[in-house]
């Protein structure tokens, strides 16, 4: 006897388990039980399982019996006519959904090629094994699985038309593409997502060959007069937003621009952008650190005596500035209310971000890198027929990742350039590679996509041929403008009195156990020493007990607390960080002793 569960909830018992099993799905695919129903045998726990709760990922699947397609000819034909539809499908027992439980049960195929009497089931195409975004790589199929993923992923990061009203919106960090195209190469999911409505790439002319080892590894060479005509170029849009806040005591912040006897009063010329009401006109030209936004807060501690205390009714500054290593152009404001009635302004800041060395750009197929040089377009190397490729492709970056799906792209791109088309690369039923290679050759070109160059700087023709086609390239949100981060001497930690962390705060740089390597490789004992001198502590010990002494600045001596004034006491550099160390270890109860060694 097999217990029975509908939704977790015992039902009872059945004789035969394979048998109840078969008559119920057979009863569904009759329609005389709900599609939504799944049912599977545990083998493991000896009970059969129905499921019909909401939240499971069921897919469709083709039912075949004894190898054969309950989907037919005729079937094709009536939904080619539009005599049939897909629910019509689903209610005569030709399409199914399985959960992720009937599925263990289920013997998939994945096209007609590999059909058996063992199988139950076959895919309605090999593509649907694919996500969406994966779905839209071209030539998927000619492609490692992992570069794929990556592919999936880079897709995901790259700039476009993210959405059409973009300048109503107040979004966090966001781009947007200038002169967005479609991909020539593109596959059937380009059409079912409307892709073309919010594109987000380029086609690029794009050369596989070295050039003075400026792209070495991933890096990619672009052309400068490519990036004077556009290419890659997009705006960075910032939020700068700011409420009245309501304290307690009928206390409430100001926005407005702060007068000159306000605790933390900047400079006149920070201010220099503000309106009479307190807020940055638009199209101003800001750079870091000049205020956006004016505001005055009440104190932050109030005593007792407020009235009588002039301090106490001091308002301080606190306006909002624009941050550390950004600049930029102001390009909205809004001044509206929150829920809670509160006044609340919105300032967007937009950048123009041109393409610059160490951007990140990457191609549909995991292939990603940073611009490692722009040449200018007469030093660029050149066709026979005078064309200059916009990208410079590293082929070392190839073999290793046998990504073969990237170089099918360019044969493809370029047959599809050359012949005014769009080329489909879908996944498993794209045009093929030799249909590609004799369009090339029907146009007057190598049907494996090579060509003769010459170099630009020098005018030689190169001793190879060099394989250069058309490819959708992409720039992702990766931009250097974000990262950029250097610090000399600034705010620390009061802890530890070690530098803060985090590039928005302005943080220090972490030297590592590696970095501190390559110093030592160098020989740069110096440069060491100061980079590990961030919290360097001087203090006093006492050489009879090794304990911290103490220096009476009023009598210049110093002494220990333990021993006294008779004892010797010596001042010792170290870090800040081992001093909490030993001072920690005294609260544990443990004694920590410092021997002294003289230095000479």
């Amino acid at each position: 006897m097999v217990d029975v569960y509908i939704d977790e909830k015992y039902v009872g018992m059945v004789d035969n388990a394979r048998e109840f099993v078969r008559a119920v799905r057979e009863e569904r695919r009759k329609g005389k039980l709900p599609a939504a129903l799944n049912v599977s045998y545990e083998r493991d726990f000896n009970e059969v399982v129905l499921n019909t709760i909401t939240g499971r990922a069921r897919r469709p699947l083709i039912i075949v019996d004894n190898g054969v397609l309950r989907l037919t000819e005729e079937h094709i034909k009536k939904l080619k006519a539009n005599e049939m539809n897909w629910d019509a499908l689903v209610k005569e027992g030709v399409i199914e959904y399985l959960d992720a439980g009937e599925e263990e049960e289920a013997y998939v195929a994945l096209n007609e090629k590999y059909l058996t009497k063992e199988h139950t089931h076959m895919e309605i195409s090999p593509i649907v094994i694919l996500g969406m975004i994966t779905s839209l790589v071209p030539y998927a199929n000619f492609g490692q699985s992992s570069r794929l993923n990556r592919g999936s992923k880079t897709q995901k990061q790259s700039l476009g038309m993210y959405a059409s009203n973009f300048l109503l919106r107040i979004d966090t960090d966001v781009s947007i593409l200038h002169y967005p195209q479609r991909p020539i190469v593109r596959s059937f999911m380009h059409d079912i997502i409307h892709y073309e409505k919010h594109p987000s790439g380029h086609n690029l002319t794009i050369a596989v060959m070295s050039y003075d080892g400026y792209n070495m590894q991933d890096a990619i060479i672009l052309n400068k007069g490519s990036v004077e005509r556009g290419v890659a170029r997009s705006s960075y849009f910032r939020p700068y937003v700011v409420e009245e806040l309501r304290y307690q005591g009928g206390l409430v912040d100001e926005i407005g621009v702060p007068d000159k006897d306000v605790k933390g009063y900047k400079t006149e010329e920070d201010y220099r952008y503000l309106e009479d009401d307190g807020i940055v006109y638009p199209e101003a030209k800001l750079h870091e650190h000049e205020v956006v936004i004016g505001k005055t807060s009440p104190p932050r501690f109030l005593g007792e005596l407020e009235e009588f205390s002039i301090a106490a009714n001091m308002r301080r500054e606190s306006s909002l500035t624009v941050k550390q290593g950004e600049h930029g152009i102001v390009d909205f404001v809004a001044v509206t209310e929150n829920e809670e009635g509160n006044k609340l302004i919105q300032v967007r800041l937009r950048d123009l971000r041109i393409p610059e060395i160490g951007d990140k750009f990457a191609s549909r197929h995991g292939q990603k890198g940073v611009i490692g040089r722009i040449v200018p377009q007469t030093d660029m190397p050149f066709t026979t027929s005078g064309v200059t490729p916009d990208i410079i492709f590293s082929p070392h970056s190839l073999p290793s990742r046998m990504t073969i799906s990237h170089l099918i792209e360019i044969i493809g791109g370029k047959a599809g350039a050359l012949a005014g088309r769009y080329i489909d690369g879908s996944t498993f039923s794209a045009e093929s590679e030799s249909d590609l290679r004799n369009m090339l050759l029907d146009m007057g070109f190598r049907e494996n996509g090579t060509e003769k160059m010459y170099n630009g700087i020098t005018g030689e023709a190169f001793n190879a041929v060099i394989f250069i086609g058309n490819m959708y390239y992409m720039k992702l949100k990766h931009m250097v403008a974000n990262k950029l981060h250097a610090r000399a001497s600034g705010r620390i930690q009061l802890l530890t009195r070690q530098p803060i962390e985090g590039r928005s705060k302005g943080g220090g740089l972490r030297l590592g156990e590696m970095e501190k390597d390559c110093f030592v490789a160098h020989g740069a004992s110096l440069l060491l020493k100061e980079r590990f001198d961030s919290d360097r502590a001087v203090v006093y010990i006492c050489e009879s007990c090794g304990m911290l002494a103490v220096y009476d600045n009023m009598k210049s001596k110093a002494y220990c607390t333990k021993c006294g004034t008779n004892v010797d006491v010596s001042s010792v550099e170290l870090s800040y960080a081992f001093k909490l160390l030993l001072d920690e270890l005294k609260s544990l109860g443990i004694y920590p002793k410092v021997h002294l060694k003289s230095k000479y």
